[in-house]
């Protein structure tokens, strides 16, 4: 660990000036964003730690990884994430990535394909070429989510 500290010097710095960051000084990086901002609106609630992977290195001690890797046995009985958690903007497409490692040929049979459409309406099909596909699946979201 130590290794990987000395090897991000910049990086360690930053998350240990985040870490340590007083109300005040949160509630001015926020004002770039929202000027508008008041502190008596807002409050810290610690969501979770911020997780990176430590690779062992015989030249470096210690390599400092980021993002998320999903490892898997080689008969797929078992898959871990290892790394940061995933966020929201991962997070399907790891989940798509472990089944896939895990039930690679139920990941193609018609009966999997027809449920996980059932499930995603937008499964296998491109929202970036289907204006209309994607207007579609925007009123469906605001209607569960009750956004206006």
């Amino acid at each position: 660990m130590i290794a990987a500290g000395l090897h991000n010097i910049s990086l360690t710095k930053y998350l240990i000036q985040q870490a340590t960051q007083s109300h005040e000084e949160r509630m001015n990086a926020l004002r770039e964003f929202m000027p508008e901002a008041k502190n008596e609106d807002w409050e810290l609630l610690v969501a979770g730690q911020r997780v990176q992977v430590i690779r062992a290195d015989e030249e470096e001690g210690g390599v400092l990884e980021f993002g998320t890797e999903i490892i898997a046995a080689h008969d797929s009985s078992l898959v871990a994430l290892l790394g940061a958690s995933p966020g929201a903007s991962t997070s399907v497409s790891i989940a798509f990535d472990i089944l896939s490692k895990c039930f690679e040929s139920n990941m193609k049979s018609r009966a999997w394909k027809k449920k996980l459409s059932h499930m995603i309406p937008t499964y296998g099909k491109s929202l970036e070429k289907n204006a209309a596909l994607v207007a579609k699946t925007r009123k469906h979201s605001a209607k569960y989510l009750k956004l206006k």
